[in-house]
């Protein structure tokens, strides 16, 4: 091995080597959102612009404003990145029981905005707010908040599922009236992902998720525009100016532009051929003007964003942020895996969206915010804290004057417990309270407190589960089995 072949390593290896640098899964989770963003806001505008202009005499109305909901977005993932995780987690059920609320709003004559046969819109003097999109964040974080101090208090298999399920499955009762099953379909992507990584055994798990598919396939059928592509899906040749006629568009748009594309702004589906180019059948789009790259680097930016959010909830020790974050993850990318299927032909059309990319104000702002709770999440990676508090904070979290992330310490937030059920607060000085070594960021408690519950059923909690700070609620108090 020649000396120049020793002082420049594989781009593989230097790959590896930032990855191992303590803030890599927070520039990671930011430059996905970013690249995502700036993505949807030019094939928005490549998309709408002939539609809006023969509409409205402007070509760049759409665009202007999801720019304008981007720049919201902007905001609300920095507010969402800066956050402290004790506060949002006492706001998490306020939160959700306000999305709630608007979800019935929705249903009232005269408050919800009906549009194409639907009720699903809110109107906040010029803007609109789509409460479904809403209360999938919501109901992320009120049910890891939930999952994370029942399991801390040892909580029977009861107290787990409820009120959880019964309140996701009100959420989804109340979306499935506007209609709206394609939303339907997302909330419950994030009800089985909290169940799912909140330790729920997997024989009864099954069973909840047999149940799920086989309530959204009666649904599918229940109502005739749902059963009609159903139908349609598995008779493809059928009807190709009717029920086939968007799918076929579609998949001509993506033979069209090949491995290259046929260059941004040339599309040629988007001259009315395509119905919804700008919005559920984007990609579609982006594979005629980008072409099979294009769409690869779609589909690498969101398998990039599935391994950065696993990596950040599988080196999280605090188990509130595991559950955010993974549920999250699973959402977002169940997804767009969801929207881009039924482009290419995979599965039934369903009307999900595109995440980041499709047009549409609300689901863009409220995904960014995920995203920032995301990126918040990475900070507080163990390795991250340790680096942002010796001082190692980059550029881009001084120039954004980020806070330094709360310490995850499971003794502590037992001995503050302990001191709430006493009525005072907990001595700093206590050995009760270790700062230094590894038990600052609760490793030596979540190997202790692990092996003292071996035995148990994966119906029940281990004290690994440790909330990080007092809670107000008695069954949420880390009270012992």
């Amino acid at each position: 091995m020649t000396t120049s072949a020793r002082r420049d390593p594989a781009p593989a290896t230097r790959f590896g080597a930032w990855l191992a640098r303590p803030l890599a899964s927070f520039h990671l989770v930011v430059t996905i959102a970013t690249l995502l963003t700036t993505l949807g806001l030019v094939m928005v505008l490549s998309a709408s612009g002939v539609v809006e202009y023969a509409v409205g005499g402007s070509a760049y109305s759409l665009f202007i404003q999801q720019a304008l909901f981007a720049a919201l977005g902007a905001v609300l993932f920095y507010l969402a990145l800066r956050v402290p995780l004790r506060r949002l987690r006492q706001v998490s059920f306020p939160l959700f029981a306000m999305s709630v609320l608007a979800l019935v709003l929705v249903l009232v004559p005269g408050i919800g905005t009906r549009a194409q046969g639907a009720r699903r819109w809110l109107m906040l003097g010029p803007v609109s707010v789509q409460p479904s999109e809403i209360v999938k964040v919501t109901l992320i974080v009120w049910g890891a908040h939930l999952l994370a101090s029942r399991r801390a208090s040892g909580s029977s298999l009861r107290d787990l599922l409820v009120p959880l399920v019964p309140a996701g499955l009100l959420v989804c009762l109340l979306i499935v009236v506007q209609p709206n099953l394609s939303t339907t379909v997302a909330v419950g992507l994030v009800l089985g992902a909290l169940l799912w990584y909140g330790g729920l055994p997997v024989r009864l798990f099954v069973t909840i998720a047999v149940s799920g598919v086989v309530a959204a396939g009666v649904l599918a059928m229940s109502a005739g525009y749902r059963s009609n592509r159903v139908r349609s899906f598995f008779n493809p040749g059928s009807d190709l100016q009717g029920d086939n006629y968007q799918a076929r568009q579609a998949l001509y748009s993506l033979a069209d532009g090949g491995i290259w594309g046929r260059g941004l702004g040339q599309s040629r589906a988007k001259w009315s051929y395509l119905p919804n180019a700008h919005n559920d059948f984007i990609f579609a789009i982006i594979g005629e003007e980008l072409g099979f790259l294009g769409c690869a680097l779609v589909l690498g930016l969101f398998a990039l964003f599935v391994y950065t959010g696993l990596r950040i909830a599988s080196r999280s020790v605090d188990p509130f942020l595991r559950l955010l974050t993974a549920a999250a993850t699973t959402w977002i990318a169940g997804q767009a895996m969801i929207n881009i299927g039924y482009v290419v032909g995979l599965l039934p059309v369903t009307g999900l969206q595109l995440p980041l990319v499709s047009a549409g104000g609300s689901s863009l702002a409220i995904t960014l915010i995920m995203f920032g709770l995301i990126a918040n999440a990475a900070r507080h990676e163990p390795e991250a804290v340790a680096a942002l508090h010796a001082g190692q904070d980059g550029r881009f979290s001084r120039l954004l004057r980020l806070p330094k992330p709360e310490v995850y310490a499971p003794a502590r937030a037992s001995a503050r417990a302990a001191a709430a059920r006493r009525g005072r607060a907990p001595d700093r000085g206590s050995s009760a309270l270790p700062i230094g070594g590894r038990t600052r960021y609760g490793a030596e408690p979540v190997r202790r407190r692990a092996s003292e519950s071996r035995g148990t059923s994966s119906a029940r909690a281990t004290r690994a589960w440790e909330p990080s700070y007092p809670v107000n609620h008695a069954r949420e108090r880390g009270r012992s089995r």
